[in-house]
């Protein structure tokens, strides 16, 4: 099984760094509709970098004055996401793959769990995933673990034929735990941090994602 690539905007300059930079910064995350708006516009860019890859065909258009022809998408990924704080990220995508299908996982971590992390996954809604290019949106990937048994989830409506994942930030130990789990993923970042904490949360990191765009959880 062939390797999938490993992507990330912020190692170059670009608009992107001013994304993650606002996501981060303590001065502006109060400000919740800021928030879920840079990872819109995260979602946006790492969309249209996926895009580059995906499979394209010839297409004619019609113009008011002649024919001429471009390059159209050959067909349309499904967008997946978990959550609650995967849905500004998924909508900046679903903003540029506007008709794309969707699926949609509830997985959680158990906070209680102090000896070893443990993911939850009580909600799974999956449109066909058969012979699919499939695109997971998740902001922060620490661990992995419940973006890979989202995926495994999944498998129950098909194999996917490309899968991509989209994280605003990531861990190595999330990183190399993806790969390992779903080799075949092709991974693109905003950044990669430095590390997990012992709590499993990434360092800088930016605090959680979920709270931060809709509210704290109670």
């Amino acid at each position: 099984m062939e390797k999938g690539i490993l992507r990330i905007l912020t190692e170059t300059p670009s608009l992107a760094n001013h994304f993650v930079a606002e996501l981060r910064d303590v001065t502006v995350q109060s400000d919740s509709m800021r928030f879920r708006r840079n990872l819109e516009r995260l979602g946006e860019l790492l969309a249209y970098e996926i895009s580059k890859t995906l499979p394209y065909t010839v297409a004619g258009v019609t113009t008011p004055l002649a024919q001429t022809q471009t390059m159209l998408l050959a067909e349309q990924p499904v967008l997946a996401t978990v959550l609650r704080a995967g849905l500004p990220l998924y909508q900046g995508m679903l903003n540029y793959f506007d008709k794309a299908f969707s699926t949609f996982v509830g997985a959680y971590r158990v906070e209680e769990a102090h000896s070893e992390l443990q993911i939850n996954m009580e909600y799974l809604a999956s449109t066909n995933l058969h012979d699919k290019i499939l695109i997971l949106a998740d902001p922060m990937l620490a661990t992995g673990r419940s973006l890979v048994k989202s995926y495994q989830g999944m498998l129950r409506h098909g194999k996917p034929k490309q899968v991509h994942v989209a994280a605003a930030i990531a861990s190595p130990e999330g990183v190399n735990f993806l790969q390992q789990e779903i080799p075949e993923a092709n991974v693109w970042l905003g950044a990669m941090d430095e590390r997990l904490n012992e709590q499993f949360y990434i360092v800088p990191g930016l605090g959680d994602a979920g709270d931060l765009a809709f509210g704290t959880k109670v």
